[in-house]
């Protein structure tokens, strides 16, 4: 049976998920997060898409993508997650898929839910114990947000969060409380991208 087309619109914003098969790794080492990064930092402008939000985890990936040209969006996807694969098979003499399935993306129709949702991306560390601070952990946009380091893969920020404040310091204080802060929503979402 065919797969059922994507519903993609110029200008949509998308919560984009995938995961390793079986919930296996899909990062074994800093050096593989980075590879990820890369890949994606050079892809970007060959594509109408910018992504506000992202987080590595260690078995399955976040972006929040806004889809200038919708049809950029699955053309991104399938160069990064390919170059990806290639690599992984390459370093680990691994065989088969990587990624399980195809990813999974649904369409952020409420403006309101961006900065939710890029909320929800960046937490996921803090969330599943991984880190106990989230300023320790280096594999999301959240540095940026937080404390404006610079980053390869957010070339243009969320606009909700520039209503955050008046001044980058007080956006940054508003948005680390903001983050911390826990929503009931949170186990659904895991529960519906098949997260733990």
């Amino acid at each position: 049976m065919p797969r059922k087309a994507r519903e993609l619109i110029d200008g949509g914003h998308y919560h984009v998920v995938t995961r390793g098969i079986d919930c296996r790794r899909l990062f074994r080492d800093e050096t593989d997060n980075q590879y990820f990064l890369d890949i994606m930092a050079a892809n970007l402008p060959k594509f109408k898409i910018s992504i506000f939000h992202y987080c590595l985890m260690v078995n399955h990936i976040h972006l929040l993508i806004k889809a200038i040209r919708a049809a950029d969006l699955p053309k991104f996807m399938q160069v990064v997650l390919q170059g990806y694969a290639h690599y992984f098979r390459k370093k680990y003499l691994s065989a088969g898929f990587i990624f399980q399935n195809r990813y999974r993306s649904r369409l952020i129709d409420n403006d309101l839910y961006l900065l939710e949702c890029g909320r929800y991306i960046e937490k996921n560390p803090l969330r599943s114990k991984i880190v106990s601070e989230l300023s320790r952990y280096r594999w999301s946009s959240y540095l940026l947000y937080a404390t404006g380091k610079q980053n390869d893969i957010v070339k243009a920020l969320d606009p909700l969060y520039l209503d955050l404040a008046s001044t980058d310091e007080k956006r940054r204080e508003a948005y680390v409380n903001y983050v911390l802060q826990g929503r009931p929503y949170e186990d659904i979402l895991d529960k519906e991208f098949h997260i733990k």
